[in-house]
């Protein structure tokens, strides 16, 4: 079938109601294309023509098709629509299932899914850090893309002419959705403007008390309904994650199987991570009253997420944010933005209540978000989560961020080495790479080093890349676009530039974006391959004394987010583990960390700041707590404190806190409190 193009402008209906149809294709404005680089989920900004986001739109094609990056369309900029009016009615009390929202429009599913791609989307992932356009919160007037040079604005003119009006820069109105592996286009979604954003975030704020007050309970309902849309939709997921990110089949279903994991675990434990506790007081005292912890949920979260799961990585913040109460605007990387309208789409299909949107454009959208929600959780590059800690402080709003990572495996001499090849050949090279605790750079003790390069190296060669269809062929797919791509062969070319050997891969194979599998062996601290985020396909091997030289090396990183250690000792193992500078560190294994929902997931130094998940934190992190205090006997008239002040009444109060919280003889010190209340004291 032929490209759609959806606006879906439609208002979201009165609560209980269902919405008008939906406008017809023709109304979106297409323009010339132009190439964005595809980097942070803020990455570059734009700016757009009011549209609301969460409308995509797709061609029918299979998943074969690949891309090198999202391709922003521009169009001369136009009056955005004035602001609708806001419902009249409040929400109703009882969240009704509503007919699918405007913000639904998805692609529709390739009928040939096979993509280029990458390895299993269970393992949470972020962007490349050091990609030239990392997302940005970057002011309005900012953020439209420069018009081509034989346009510019400002042009020089013989004197004997009148001066003419330079043409009004150009302002992209939506994306192009490729396939990493060949480039082709797979779908078109909208750039949201703040004003959408703005409107999204209104409406998510009218349903959200709904929301929260049917409880954990009412929620875990609706959530184990979405859980079960996952699963009877995996086939069609799939084909959308592989089109639009180059998978091979097997991580792309994977990809949807970890989301369902995730919704089953906090749909049933929110209930009781969320329950009122009520601690035991400090002093005998404070027994009189009666201490509660309340969670309350922030009304809206923001979620901004990166392009390398583009469904797993939403469903890791989303579900967690959306059992504790709150209502969720999630804006995906313009690059893979597809999977995203998939989660909201399912949502509005079960019939739950809308509160949940998807915005979708790049970095002015992203922006747009942060400035208009109540909590922001971002995963992403380390540049772009400075600039949105900044715009948070700004507003003071709490965040959370896990950004990049160069983490590292070390391999001492008593490990199994076989384990340890393979181990961390998947770690280094999972989705071709690029996950944001791939495992970057290994150091080897010197007894085990040649045996252990030679078994890397030969495992790292009989890796199958290339393009899948729905039947699983190929290890390793594309990467996500051109410009990580780039970044990656400069890794390279810099380590063999200053004395590194590649044994396996080191090029791009000439195909999309793929990258060859690439081990390097004589490199050091000097090269870039072992300092900066590299998130493509490669693993440089150092050799190294000891124990103690691993460890430093390790340590001698701006990054912390996870790293492994492999040896035959387990009680070694975690001896070494408390002393490496990460927020994980997984024994003779890697990954095992993001498997288990329980732990903690959070990065240390440039690697983040707060947790992005584990256990009852996991979903208390979207709530702010409350303290409640109640009399627990009858109350008097006054309290000893209050006013008037009498000596008597307070020295016999001050003495009571002596006695509980001192220790001693200092505890009956009662006559000394009396003086020292009557003016007495020494």
């Amino acid at each position: 079938m032929g490209e759609q193009i959806v606006t879906n402008t439609d208002p979201l209906p009165e609560p209980g109601k269902a919405g008008p149809p939906r406008k017809s294709a023709g109304s979106a404005r297409k323009t010339s294309a132009r190439k964005s680089t595809g980097d942070d989920p803020a990455a570059e900004p734009t700016s757009a023509a009011k549209t609301p986001a969460g409308k995509a739109t797709a061609k029918g094609t299979p998943a074969k098709k690949a891309a090198t990056g999202a391709t922003a369309k521009k169009a001369t900029p136009k009056k955005a629509p004035a602001k609708k009016a806001a419902p009249k009615k409040a929400p109703a009390k009882k969240a009704a299932a509503q007919a699918v929202p405007a913000d639904k429009a998805v692609r529709e599913a390739p009928t040939e899914p096979g993509a280029a791609q990458t390895a299993p989307a269970d393992k949470a992932v972020r962007e490349a850090p050091t990609e030239p356009a990392a997302a940005q919160t970057a002011p309005a007037e900012q953020a439209v893309q420069e018009a081509p040079a034989e346009q510019a604005a400002a042009q020089t003119v013989p004197a004997e002419q009148a001066p003419r009006e330079a043409p009004a820069k150009s302002v992209a109105t939506e994306i192009e959705v490729r396939n990493p592996a060949n480039g082709t286009v797979i779908g078109r979604v909208p750039v949201d403007t703040p004003d959408a954003v703005a409107e999204k975030v209104r409406q998510l704020r009218l349903y959200q008390p709904e929301w929260e007050a049917i409880g954990a309970q009412g929620r875990k309902r609706w959530l184990l309904k979405l859980q079960d849309w996952l699963i009877d939709n995996t086939d069609h997921l799939a084909d959308v994650l592989q089109s639009e990110t180059g998978k091979p089949r097997v991580d792309a279903l994977i990809d949807p199987s970890f989301a369902v994991d995730l919704i089953g675990y906090y749909a049933r434990r929110a209930g009781k991570f969320l329950a009122d506790e009520h601690p035991s007081p400090h002093s005998p005292l404070a027994r009189v009253k009666r201490l509660t912890t309340v969670y309350r949920p922030y009304p809206v979260v923001g979620v901004i997420t990166p392009w390398n799961f583009p469904l797993a990585m939403p469903a890791l913040d989303v579900i967690p944010a959306l059992a504790a109460g709150a209502a969720v605007l999630l804006k995906p990387s313009e690059v893979t933005p597809l999977s995203a309208l998939e989660l909201a789409r399912g949502w509005a299909e079960i019939g739950a209540p809308p509160v949940l949107a998807v915005a979708t454009g790049a970095g002015e959208t992203g922006a747009a978000v942060v400035n208009t929600v109540d909590y922001v959780q971002f995963t992403g590059s380390t540049r772009t989560g400075r600039a949105i800690a900044a715009a948070c402080v700004d507003r003071l709003i709490p965040y959370s961020l896990e950004l990049g990572g160069k983490d590292p495996a070390i391999v001492l001499a008593d490990a199994d080495i076989d384990r340890a090849a393979y181990g961390i050949a998947f770690g280094g090279l999972f989705n071709a790479g690029q996950v944001c605790i791939s495992v970057e750079r290994v150091y080897v003790e010197e007894p085990v080093y040649d045996e252990f390069v030679a078994k890397l190296t030969e495992h790292v060669r009989e890796l199958r890349q290339g393009t899948d269809g729905r039947e699983s062929r190929y290890d390793i797919g594309a990467l996500a676009n051109e410009a990580q791509r780039d970044i990656v062969s400069r890794h390279v070319e810099d380590a063999v530039a200053k004395g590194a050997e590649v044994l396996t891969g080191g090029k791009p194979t000439g195909v999309g974006t793929f990258f060859e599998p690439t081990v390097l062996v004589g490199v050091d601290h000097g090269m870039a391959c072992m300092t900066e985020e590299t998130f493509g396909p490669t693993l440089p091997v150092m050799k190294v004394a000891d124990e103690a030289e691993a460890v430093a090396l390790a340590n001698d990183s701006i990054y912390g987010l996870s790293a492994s250690v492999w040896t035959g000792d387990k009680s070694r193992g975690e001896r070494i583990a408390r002393q490496l500078n990460a927020g994980a560190v997984n024994i003779n294994d890697v990954f095992a960390n993001l498997f288990n929902f329980a732990l903690p997931m959070g990065g240390w130094q440039q690697s983040g700041v707060g947790y992005r998940w584990g256990g009852a934190d996991g979903v208390r992190k979207y709530c702010r707590k409350q303290a409640v205090t109640a009399p627990m006997l009858p109350t008097q008239q006054k309290e000893l404190f209050w006013f008037p002040y009498s000596t008597a009444k307070l020295g016999f109060a001050l003495g009571a806190m002596r006695a509980a919280g001192a220790r001693g003889m200092r505890r009956l010190g009662i006559r000394d409190v009396l003086d020292t209340v009557e003016g007495k004291g020494k």
